[in-house]
Formats: C-alpha cells, sequence, structure tokens
C-alpha cells in the first residue's frame, strides 16, 4: 500500500465529525448553500451537448436513440452511486482522485486528477468557441474571437471573487436550463397527446416512435452507434461531489443529488428526447437541417424557436465553462495539496478561492482557445480527440476504487456508510464491464472514435508513468 500523502489522513478519508467542511478542505471556505448544490446538482447534468447534439444522434439510431440514452442513463446513476458512497464519506474538493489516492495508490490519485484537469480546460476552449459563434451571430461587430476572450475573462472573475459568486452565477445559469427543459418536457408532452390548444403540429403522436420504419430503422447495431454519440452529454454529473467540500452540510448535499439522479437523467435527457422523437418523425429533414430542439419547438408554433433555443444554448455554454472553470480549479487545488502539482495551487487568499490554481487552470484553457483559433485542424483537435475518452476513462476509475474504498471505511468509520451502492460488488463489476464494453466498441467502430480511444490511451500512458516515476522518487526519497 502506498503513504498516504500527509494531507490526506485516515480521518480526512472516513470521515471525523469533529470537522467543518472548511477545516477538512485547509482554507476553502463553506460559501456553497444548500440551494446552490441543489441546482449544481441538477443542472450539472444538462450539458450543452444535449441541446445541440442529440439531432446526430437520432440520425444515427431513430427513436432507438432512447434505449442509447437509458443505457448509458443507467451506467452514470450507477456511477454516481458510487461516488456518492465515497463522497457522503469524506466530501473534498479532490473526490475521485483523492480517493484513488488512497485505495489504489498515490500514482493513481495522480493520473486521474491530472487526466480530469486536462479534460476540463481543454473544454473551456470548445465552450468559450461555442458560446463566441451565438454571440458573434448576434453582434458580428464584435470578432468572434473577441467574444471568446470576453466569456473566460467574465467567468475568470467570477471565479476569483469567491467560491460564493462561483455558486450564484452557477445557481441561475442552471435554473435556466431546468425551467427551459421542463417547460420543454411538459409543452412537448401536451402537444404529443393532443391536448395543446394552437398547436400546428398534425404529425405529432407516438405512432412517430414506430411509423418511418419502426423503432430501430437502422437496426439493432444503431443504438450502440447512439450510445457513443450521447455518453460524453453526460460528463459533469460528478462535479456536484467536489463542489460538496464547499458546501454548509456537505454529506446532506451528496446524499441528496447522489438520490436524485435518477429522475434528472429521466426527465431531463429521456423526456425532452421523448418529446422531439414523438413530435417529428426521426428522419424529419427539419431535425437535420435546424436541430432537433428548434425543429420541435417549430412545430408545435413556438414563436423565434431558434433564437429561444440560442439563449438557451448559450446559458448552457456559460454554465459548462462556469463549473468546468471551477472543477479544474479544485482539482489542481487537491493535487497541490498532496504534493501533486505545484505547491502554489494548493495556496488559498483571503476570500477562500485558490487564485494559483484558477489563473493556471484558465491560461491552459486560454492557450487552448488560441489553438482553436489558430490550428484548428491541428493542434486543437489534437486536444480535443486526446481527451475525448477520458471522461470514460474518470468513470473506470471511480468503479474500481470503489471495489477499495468500501472496505476502508467500513473498517475505519462505518458509520460514514450513509450512501451505499446497491448489490455491492456485482453491480460495481456490471459496470466496469459496462465502461469497458463502450470503450472498446469506440475502438471498434473506428474513424474519429478510435482516435479518440487511442490517444486519449496514449495521454494516460504518458501521465500514468509519470505518476508511477514521481511515485518511487518519494518512496526512495524517505528510504522505503
Amino acid at each position: 500500500m502506498s503513504a498516504i500523502p500527509p494531507t490526506v489522513t485516515k480521518a480526512s478519508i472516513a470521515g471525523d465529525p469533529g470537522q467543518t467542511a472548511a477545516s477538512a478542505q485547509d482554507g476553502l471556505k463553506a460559501g456553497l448553500k444548500n440551494r446552490h448544490l441543489s441546482m449544481i446538482a441538477i443542472g450539472g447534468v444538462i450539458g450543452a451537448g444535449l441541446f445541440v447534439g442529440s439531432s446526430s444522434g437520432i440520425a444515427a439510431a431513430g427513436p432507438g436513440i432512447l434505449v442509447s440514452y437509458a443505457l448509458v442513463g443507467v451506467m452514470v446513476v450507477f456511477v454516481m452511486r458510487m461516488l456518492g458512497e465515497m463522497a457522503a464519506a469524506n466530501p473534498t474538493s479532490g473526490s475521485f482522485s483523492a480517493y484513488a489516492d488512497r485505495a489504489l495508490g498515490r500514482w493513481a490519485g495522480f493520473s486521474i486528477g491530472w487526466l480530469y484537469w486536462f479534460f476540463w480546460v481543454v473544454v473551456l476552449a470548445v465552450e468559450a468557441t461555442a458560446g463566441a459563434k451565438i454571440l458573434h451571430g448576434w453582434i458580428p461587430a464584435v470578432p468572434q474571437w473577441a467574444w471568446a476572450l470576453i466569456v473566460m475573462v467574465l467567468l475568470t472573475a467570477t471565479n476569483l471573487g469567491s467560491v460564493a459568486s462561483y455558486g450564484e452565477f452557477e445557481f441561475w445559469f442552471a435554473g435556466i436550463k431546468v425551467v427551459a427543459i421542463a417547460a420543454f418536457v411538459v409543452i412537448g408532452s401536451l402537444a404529443v397527446f393532443g391536448v395543446l390548444p394552437g398547436s400546428h403540429s398534425d404529425t405529432a403522436g407516438i405512432s412517430n416512435l414506430t411509423s418511418h420504419g419502426g423503432f430501430l430503422p437502422n437496426g439493432p447495431g444503431a443504438i450502440l452507434t447512439g450510445v457513443l454519440m450521447v455518453v460524453f452529454s453526460f460528463m459533469g454529473s460528478e462535479i456536484v461531489t467536489l463542489a460538496a467540500g464547499e458546501s454548509e452540510d456537505p454529506q446532506r448535499a451528496v446524499t441528496k443529488a447522489t438520490n436524485s439522479v435518477i429522475w434528472r437523467i429521466a426527465v431531463f435527457y429521456l423526456g425532452s428526447i421523448f418529446v422531439v422523437v414523438s413530435l417529428l418523425p426521426w428522419d424529419s429533414k427539419e431535425i437535420a437541417d435546424k436541430g432537433s430542439y428548434v425543429a420541435a419547438l417549430d412545430s408545435i408554433g413556438i414563436p423565434h424557436a431558434g433564437q429561444v433555443m440560442n439563449v438557451i444554448v448559450l446559458t448552457a455554454v456559460l454554465s459548462c465553462l462556469n463549473s468546468g472553470l471551477y472543477t479544474a480549479s479544485r482539482m489542481a487545488f487537491s493535487l497541490g495539496q498532496r504534493g501533486d502539482a505545484p505547491r502554489a495551487f494548493a495556496r488559498v487568499g483571503k476570500n477562500g478561492v485558490p487564485t494559483a490554481a484558477i489563473l493556471g487552470s484558465v491560461v491552459f484553457g486560454f492557450v487552448s482557445v488560441l489553438f482553436n483559433y489558430v490550428w484548428p485542424d491541428t493542434v486543437f483537435k489534437f486536444l480535443l480527440n486526446s481527451s475525448g475518452a477520458i471522461a470514460l476513462f474518470v468513470w473506470l476509475v471511480i468503479c474500481i476504487t470503489q471495489l477499495k474504498m468500501r472496505g476502508i471505511i467500513l473498517r475505519e468509520r462505518p458509520d460514514k456508510l450513509v450512501v451505499k451502492m446497491w448489490l455491492f460488488p456485482y453491480l460495481t463489476w456490471a459496470t466496469i464491464g459496462m465502461i469497458t464494453f463502450v470503450i472498446g466498441y469506440m475502438f471498434y467502430d473506428g474513424g474519429d472514435n478510435r482516435t479518440q480511444v487511442l490517444l486519449s490511451t496514449m495521454i494516460a500512458l504518458i501521465v500514468v508513468a509519470i505518476g508511477l516515476v514521481l511515485n518511487r522518487g518519494r518512496k526512495h526519497a524517505v528510504g522505503q
């Protein structure tokens, strides 16, 4: 068993009833209120990918895309349950990286922490560019690159202010997403079942699920293709377990978020996609041309549907940017605490935020944005592909970590096991099999999916190798 880092004690892993959230974080302030955590938990699972990427999945799998979303949703529910079990026992901004450090070895915490950080700083560039395109469309006099800069600077300032300012911004960003999706599901369902006054959708109805070639018009194999297209839109569910370390009642927040993940996925993902494929035939030209949600809104007579959806997508983008910067900086902070990143990352200012960790993360984000404009088809595409499968690697490590952490928690503080993974260890092993299968199918599928797996694996192996070398060097330094 690897040496436990000085900042990761047995008490802090299993949970010390005498600790407050703030003291456990060595300077981070417990500035997130319960309403912030609740909205982060609800909105965190709704990314911009749901709004802009679902049309491709529908085109590939037809109404069977519902099965694709359901399969990935079940996988995410299981992963979140496992993560919730560990996070409720020890809420920390290091989350699964800190747990992997304890359960699997220091090299594992180092590796998955840096890979997760890398994933989110690349996401910053993707989302900043997406937001800039929308804003440039509204105000073309301002260059697209300038909008990307403005958005990045604004949200950096928000994160540098205090964790409360991050929470407040995210509360409203996530709130708009949640209200928009909930309204879409309610209004769309009324139109599907013919009770919405004024709807001019003559083709709406659940018959669309089986007409136009059947429920699986492209065959059962298209469900797996759909899985590959939708799996990454679920990334972000785990953010609440990192944020819980800076909340007033972290154990309660994690427990509540873990228990609510089922209905969140059912309503926001399955509910909204059900509405889309019921309102319009899956092979409708409108879905392909306008995007799934805009086409659905148009079909039920919502005026200016395109601009309405642009506002919602922009909100989702800003929310993702806000949370992405927060998540990357807190992971860098945790790595700094454990001696796996520059010590400056672990320093907290008077306002209770890790300033160096935030600035270090945003600098890489700014550089990635620059790459996206200067070398979009070479350098930035490499960054994008090399981070493509990291979400799956993170989920896989969470599962493997939970297999060992259950025993550690039971041995040291069984009273902290307030959230339990169902049917342990059988469902844990089943989830590991599901994730491994998806990674393997990505490689088998070829094209961009295979490229993402190969490049992500290459980056992961390099980071793991660095972690192993550093870990061995530390052991030699202390005479082990």
